[in-house]
């Protein structure tokens, strides 16, 4: 239980009895917000069941359900957040924006999973899982000018083979994996004009498809010197329909974009002493469009952008793990991100309208620190820093920073063991500023940075077989004002209207305190 009607609970039941493994969940979680309409709730639960045949074949069936419902206040000017930072969205007649008093929307998730192990002995393993997964997404923006409501039904039927040989070759340990995955994600999506869904506005039928095959294999060179690499091709379709009943000039019928994309990976890693390691990793990357990318068929124009290339680039890291004492871990890892074809939504101010295009390349530069040292019984510290420095690398923002992708990232705090049981957490958080989302020139305010304090104090003693735990906390002792995400709305000025720029306020001082049993 916690701040802003913070409610959650869990129920579990795990075991086993003779060949047969089980465990059954459920949870029910409720948040009355921080903001005015932003309440949350999710209720959810699940079932997995495993059966295990004289170590020669593994069946396991795993189902879980889960609804949320919550609501949508909409972004804030820094000058309302200065008025009231907990209020809704407001209307603003001026920047042609209603007010946000009855945004909300509905998810429901149903997923299951039927897998199969069979041990083949020095032969290796074979495993295949098959899964269905399905969305229902409700959607209603009555804050929208038009196309407000909306129903998305999405399913996914999936297939995915692996076999695994681990097998030492000339007495070198060698592990292989090869593996096939297979998907077929039919996608439906209805519009209409009002909350009862008496009128509708469009309908949209997609099914994307995508076959993928990989190998990958890890070789010991040397007894601590491992070499791995690894490869992955995929062919993907995404086609389908629009027919707008009220703007036909959004319409498009049977049209179709495949994809065929390939990765490859090596690297090498060397274990030395007992704990420590070293590595280097080399990578192409891709990643293949989103069914909203490639089609627009949300009512604000109709599209289907046949020359939408995937991403793709090159990733390369180095890194180390090491102990100078037994129990102090030092981290460090450096890594270089080439982009090229990146997606983005591109607005033009003039015509009101947009879409989404490849707009070039990026590069994400930058290294990662951590520390972690144990005292037993009695102190624990740990941290880590990030820094990292995303760039555009052509184009008219050629060296300007990527938006929302700050500079310094940086963690902190410790566990300290107290008698009767007790533990005391001190925390700290630091992020610096960033760019606003769509400030590609870097032209306007950033989001600031911020630093939040958190402590909590836990409980755990013992009693037998009954395990408990009970803990106090709260988030953000000093009660700092900050955003997490912001949007440049200045670009979209013109002659006679100048917007502002808009932001989500996070919460406050937030306190939290919570009990879990086990037996």
């Amino acid at each position: 239980m916690g701040s802003y009607g913070l409610n959650d609970e869990r129920v579990g039941v795990t075991g086993a009895t003779g060949h047969w493994t089980y465990a059954v969940t459920g949870e029910n979680n409720f948040n009355s917000g921080y903001r005015d309409r932003s309440k949350y709730s999710a209720q959810g639960g699940g079932f997995d069941g495993g059966y295990s045949a004289n170590d020669l074949l593994n069946v396991s069936l795993g189902v879980s359900f889960n609804k949320t419902d919550y609501q949508m206040p909409g972004a804030l000017t820094k000058e309302q957040m200065e008025q009231d930072r907990r209020q809704y969205q407001p209307a603003m007649p001026a920047y042609f924006m209603n007010a946000h008093p009855d945004d909300d929307g509905s998810d429901k998730y149903t997923n299951v999973n039927l897998g199969f192990k069979s041990f083949w002995g020095a032969w290796g393993q074979m495993e295949i899982n098959f899964l269905y997964g399905k969305k229902d997404l409700q959607m209603n923006m009555p804050s929208w000018s038009s196309y407000n409501y909306s129903d998305t039904n999405a399913d996914t039927y999936g297939i995915t083979p692996k076999y695994i040989l681990d097998k030492e070759i000339f007495g070198f340990h060698n592990k292989v994996i090869v593996g096939v995955d297979y998907y077929n994600e039919p996608y439906k999506k209805d519009i209409f004009s009002d909350r009862e869904r008496t009128k509708q506005l469009s309908t949209a039928d997609f099914t994307r498809e995508s076959m993928g095959y990989y190998l990958r294999d890890e070789f010991s060179l040397l007894k601590n010197l491992i070499f791995s690499a690894g490869y992955r091709g995929e062919r993907t379709s995404i086609k389908g329909s629009n027919v707008d009943f009220s703007t036909p000039s959004n319409d498009f019928t049977d049209q179709k974009n495949t994809y065929n994309a390939e990765a490859y990976e090596a690297g090498l890693t060397w274990l030395w002493e007992k704990k420590s390691k070293a590595f280097a990793k080399y990578a192409t990357v891709y990643r293949i469009p989103f069914i909203d990318e490639v089609a627009s068929f949300s009512g604000f124009g109709g599209d289907f952008l046949t020359g939408l290339e995937k991403e793709k680039g090159i990733s390369m890291e180095a890194g180390t793990e090491f102990y100078p004492l037994e129990n102090l871990k030092l981290g460090l890892t450096i890594f270089r991100i080439d982009m090229e074809d990146e997606i983005e939504y591109v607005y033009d101010p003039l015509t009101f309208t947009g879409k989404n295009q490849n707009t070039g390349k990026t590069r994400h530069d930058g290294a990662e620190i951590s520390l972690s040292y144990l005292w037993p019984k009695y102190l624990k510290v740990f941290g880590n820093y990030t820094y990292h420095m995303a760039t555009f690398e052509d184009g008219a923002n050629n060296k300007k920073e990527m938006p929302l992708v700050p500079k310094h990232m940086a963690n902190a705090g410790m566990e300290v063991y107290l008698p009767y049981n007790l533990t005391l957490r001190p925390e700290m958080q630091y992020v610096s500023n960033a760019f606003l989302s769509g400030d590609n020139d870097n032209s306007t305010e950033k989001l600031e940075a911020h630093t939040l304090l958190n402590f909590y104090i836990n409980y755990k003693p013992t009693f037998g077989k009954l395990g408990l735990t009970a803990f106090l906390g709260v988030d953000n002792i000093a009660d700092v004002k900050y955003s997490s995400f912001g949007i440049d709305y200045e670009q979209y000025s013109y002659p006679g209207v100048s917007y502002p720029n808009f932001y989500y306020p996070m919460p406050g001082r937030t306190f939290k305190g919570g009990i879990s049993l086990t037996f």
